[in-house]
């Protein structure tokens, strides 16, 4: 009897992933469109237009007095950063992509100075979910924190300062969006450590994926296994865990 319900179970489970699993393969297949399109040249100056990305893109327009908020926050951070962060377009996107696939774990290799991570924390808000942000650098670490807060996020973001090839060893729950933004080279052991906690239907998302940057090893094991399918447009692969 315990083997026919454990049949049961797992017929449940496959029943329940497949949804899932294909409203992923929509989300990712609505962003390669986007990513063809209002990313197919990089900003040129600051500030949350992208007027340079595209004639028919336009800024976002808030929807409330938080979101006109933490847009004016992140307007800030852009023109104030000392370290690099992710182009505007890719952060919009981050927030469209955790926000349709109603993500409640999220997390991300490379903090920086928090820009990612908020984009992230405007659709986490609305979720309900979680994002566990990972960065090395002390002073960029410090900074991130204090964006966190002051755009009203610290009680959804959690900063782990460390070695990250290291301090993901820790984390043991489903992860609904992997993001990689930190040493090129270290993807791949990233992806190795992480992969087995990404949720069928998940996505790993990796930047700086260009012919300059990419890492051979990383794009093999994103384009070369069948359970992994991934586009790559722009400067950003996103790859789907089919199961």
């Amino acid at each position: 009897m315990k083997i026919v319900s454990d049949i049961r179970e797992k017929q449940e489970m496959k029943k329940a992933a497949g949804p899932t699993i294909a409203m992923s393969a929509i989300v990712i297949a609505i962003a390669g469109i986007m990513f063809s399109n209002a990313l197919a040249q990089r900003p040129t100056g600051r500030g949350r237009s992208g007027q340079g990305d595209s004639q028919l893109e336009k800024a976002p327009v808030p929807k409330d007095d938080n979101e006109k908020k933490i847009l004016g926050i992140l307007d800030d951070i852009r023109a104030r950063q000392s370290y690099r962060n992710v182009p505007p377009q890719d952060g919009r996107l981050l927030r469209l992509l955790a926000e349709t696939m109603n993500a409640k774990n999220v997390v991300e290799i490379g903090t920086s100075t928090g820009y990612s991570g908020i984009w992230f924390g405007m659709a986490l808000q609305k979720t309900g979910g979680k994002l566990t942000t990972f960065e090395i650098d002390a002073q960029r670490a410090a900074t991130a924190r204090a964006n966190f807060k002051r755009a009203g996020m610290a009680d959804i973001i959690t900063l782990i300062e460390g070695d990250a090839h290291e301090t993901v060893k820790q984390l043991k729950d489903p992860i609904d969006i992997l993001f990689l933004d930190a040493d090129k080279d270290g993807y791949v052991d990233y992806l190795n450590k992480l992969l087995p906690l990404i949720r069928p239907g998940g996505l790993i998302i990796g930047h700086n994926i260009n012919p300059r940057m990419a890492d051979p090893r990383f794009m093999e094991a994103i384009t070369a296994n069948p359970n992994l399918e991934t586009i790559v447009r722009t400067e950003v692969s996103l790859t789907l865990k089919k199961n």
